[in-house]
C-alpha cells in the first residue's frame, strides 16, 4: 500500500520534533536569550505534537465524537482504492491518473451525501445496475436512480 500525503506529512512532522527536541535540549537555559529560544522551541514542539495527534486520530485531539474520525477513513479509503484507474483521451489513449488528479476527483465526490457517493461509485466505478446497488444497500431502485443521478448533475455543476 502506498503512503498517503497525511502518512507522509506525519512523517515529516516526526523528525521535525525530534530534531527540534535535540536542539531544545543543547540550549543553556541560563542564558536569557537561549531560555526565551528554549520556550519558544517548546512551544513549536506542543503544536507538532498537537498536529501529529490530529492527523494520526484523524480528529481534534480531545474530540470523543468519531465522526470525523471516519470521514477522515472514508476520504483516505477513496484516495487509496484505484477507483479511477486511468483517463480516455481524445485520441483514444489512455493515461493513468496521476494523485493530484485523484484528489480533485475525490474533493468533488466529497460533495455529495453518503449515500449519493456511494450509489455514484459502485454505479460509475464498478458498473453495477440499479438494481444491483439497491439489493445490495436494502433502497429501491428507483431512490438509487435518484440518488445517482443528483450526484451526476452536482459533479456536472461543479467541474463546469
Amino acid at each position: 500500500m502506498t503512503d498517503t500525503w497525511v502518512s507522509n506529512i506525519v512523517n515529516d512532522c516526526t523528525v521535525t520534533k525530534k530534531e527540534l527536541e535535540v536542539y531544545r535540549q543543547a540550549l543553556d537555559k541560563g542564558d536569557t536569550e537561549e531560555k526565551n529560544e528554549f520556550d519558544v522551541v517548546g512551544g513549536m514542539i506542543s503544536d507538532l505534537n498537537y498536529s501529529v495527534e490530529w492527523l494520526k486520530r484523524g480528529r481534534r485531539p480531545g474530540n470523543r465524537r468519531g465522526v470525523e474520525r471516519q470521514s477522515v477513513y472514508q476520504r483516505t479509503a477513496l484516495l487509496d482504492m484505484n477507483l479511477f484507474p486511468s483517463m480516455d483521451l481524445d485520441n483514444g489513449r489512455e493515461r493513468p491518473i496521476d494523485d493530484k488528479d485523484k484528489r480533485a476527483m475525490v474533493d468533488i465526490l466529497w460533495l455529495l451525501s453518503n449515500r449519493e457517493r456511494q450509489c455514484y461509485v459502485l454505479h460509475m466505478s464498478y458498473g453495477m445496475t440499479y438494481a444491483e446497488i439497491a439489493k445490495e444497500i436494502g433502497v429501491t431502485r428507483a431512490s438509487v436512480q435518484k440518488f445517482v443521478e443528483r450526484a451526476k448533475k452536482k459533479i456536472f455543476e461543479k467541474v463546469s
